[in-house]
């Protein structure tokens, strides 16, 4: 023990303490008699007994399978891992060096993890292993929640966000520079070799065959460069073929319908990438974006369907598509997969007005509110009912401007703005998810679903068991 050298002046002396009113005793130097429990640790409406309980019902054979082997020093509990996990998104702790240390300081992570502390390598080690599996407990906080009372499906709210990548817009190149930097590295690195070959040779003459000419740190490093750009290009030209493919049969299903002999255009043109189209050489499968704040950022396009009357997600993708469009078919169709059940209506913000979105909620019977153009509040607010009969050629957006419109119409999409934006809101601030710290789409996605899992989770905690 090292030695006390400070003096204590602000305790007072035993003659002082009696002429004193009397306080609890205080001594941090008592030895117990009995071992504290771990439970006394924490009120029972804590949200870490919450979650230690939750947990304990989830199923996570998917994560106990993958261990096989029986040597070595034992891995820490599954269980245990995910109940901390858990709590660290909860509480908005994403890096694992912060968990880590939350593992010391923190009273709720040392419950939950049994006054166990694994590093930081193991956290973020058993995290990337389980990631999926992780991704995959969001369908299980949708079944909780159901039998909660908390998912009802009168109305979903549909919205997407857009969340930074682990990568900078800054590491992006265009396919236009792509190419001027490839014919300026293969010059390069052309020049280079012919200057090595003349120098090798009149070494050779001069001095006799040496050892042989080693390939320098800088070309190494001007190839490595030259060969990442050509894999970007690949890839950039692969997508621009896909997508004219993908335009030629649309372009014949369009023409099949109307009656007419589809013409197919020549494909060599519009397989070519655009000379703006990007990638980045950090996550090259995250985009250039524009956010909520008209900003441009390299990052994800994440989507997610709440039940516009608790606030509970039933639905959670993500993609590298900055447009929203396209998003709501697959989010409508895994919200009905999840609940297992029917959904009444659709409320969601001009990004998703299309005739096929429109169409494909017709189909599925159930009833939409998407405005066909961007609305302001104010200009919401002063919107007078419609009057008059409907045309009879009336088509659906001009149906769709007229629904909205009326009284009906309005407070059933307000409830888009009351249920949907407070979720990204409680995630960017509350759980401060802002930047993913995984790379690639399926690792961005899965971690996701794991984040909109523990929205779902405390979502139940504060509106079910903590009552």
């Amino acid at each position: 023990m090292h030695k006390n050298t400070f003096t204590r002046r602000n305790i007072p002396s035993n003659s002082e303490l009696s002429n004193m009113k009397k306080f609890r005793e205080y001594d941090q130097h008592q030895i117990m008699l009995f071992p504290p429990s771990m439970h006394d640790w924490i009120p029972d409406d804590h949200p870490a007994k919450f979650i230690d309980e939750v947990v304990g019902t989830l199923d996570l054979s998917a994560i106990y399978e993958s261990y096989t082997e029986s040597k070595g020093y034992p891995p820490y509990s599954p269980v245990m891992m995910v109940k901390v996990l858990f709590y660290a998104v909860s509480k908005g702790i994403h890096s694992s060096r912060k968990i880590e240390k939350a593992l010391h300081d923190d009273i709720g992570f040392r419950y939950l993890s049994a006054n166990q502390q694994p590093d930081h390598w193991t956290i973020s080690e058993f995290r990337r292993r389980h990631l999926k599996a992780l991704g995959d407990l969001f369908v299980q906080s949708v079944v909780l929640a159901d039998k909660a009372g908390l998912v009802r499906l009168n109305q979903i709210a549909v919205d997407g966000t857009k969340i930074k990548a682990s990568a900078s817009k800054h590491s992006a190149m265009s396919y236009a520079r792509m190419k001027k930097e490839e014919d300026r590295l293969t010059k390069y690195i052309n020049d280079y070799l012919k200057e090595a070959d003349r120098i090798d040779q009149e070494e050779d003459a001069r001095y006799g065959q040496g050892n042989g000419w080693s390939l320098p740190e800088e070309l190494s490093t001007a190839e490595k460069r030259r060969e990442a750009i050509r894999k970007a290009m690949a890839e950039l030209e692969a997508e621009a073929r896909e997508k004219a493919e993908k335009e030629q049969i649309a372009q014949k299903e369009k023409a099949e319908k109307k009656g007419k002999q589809h013409r197919p255009r020549k494909t060599a043109k519009a397989s070519v990438p655009k000379d703006k189209s990007q990638r980045n050489f950090t996550d090259m499968e995250s985009r250039i974006m524009r956010n909520s704040d008209k900003a441009f950022i390299q990052g994800y396009n994440c989507q997610i369907a709440v039940d516009a009357e608790t606030h509970v997600i039933v639905a959670s993708d993500i993609s590298n598509q900055a447009a929203d469009v396209t998003h709501l078919p697959p989010v409508v169709s895994q919200a009905i997969a999840n609940t297992g059940r029917k959904i009444k209506e659709l409320s969601a913000d001009a990004g998703y007005y299309s005739e096929d979105n429109l169409i494909f909620l017709e189909e599925a019977k159930i009833e939409a509110f998407i405005p066909p153009d961007k609305v302001k509040h104010s200009e919401w607010r002063e919107a007078k009912p419609p009057r008059g009969r409907i045309p009879k050629n009336a088509n659906r957006r001009y149906l769709m401007r007229r629904k909205l419109r009326t009284k009906h119409g309005r407070a059933r999409y307000r409830l888009r703005q009351t249920s949907v934006e407070p979720v990204f809101g409680f995630i960017k601030e509350q759980l401060k998810l802002r930047q993913f710290l995984h790379r690639g789409l399926d690792k961005v996605r899965n971690y996701w679903r794991f984040t909109c899992a523990v929205v779902n989770f405390m979502k139940v905690y504060r509106l079910s068991w903590a009552k």
